[in-house]
């Protein structure tokens, strides 16, 4: 597994940000201080992004997860995925 770079994201989380929930933002916004509501993710869409990530990647998302909100940035979800990824 290469070196995690913290001003990166999960390849998991950009997947599942563009392809299962259609985000149509250019790959420069998808940076780790975006919030979920720039992308016009709302906490409907954030909870189908935790069901997608544990049912397509095999992860368990910590509970802390649960708590996002469209508020939240893309930084505190990496680092839940990264949590998942390590608890594997």
């Amino acid at each position: 597994m290469s070196q995690a770079v913290e001003s990166t994201l999960p390849e998991e989380l950009v997947t599942l940000l563009t392809d299962h929930l259609g985000v149509k933002a250019a790959p420069e916004s998808l940076t780790p201080s975006a919030s979920f509501e720039s992308l016009d993710v709302d906490s409907l869409a954030l909870m189908e992004l935790v069901v997608s990530a544990e049912e397509e990647f095999g992860i368990v998302l910590p509970e802390e997860t649960l708590d996002l909100s469209p508020a939240s940035t893309l930084a505190e979800a990496a680092r839940a995925f990264d949590e998942a990824r390590r608890a594997r």
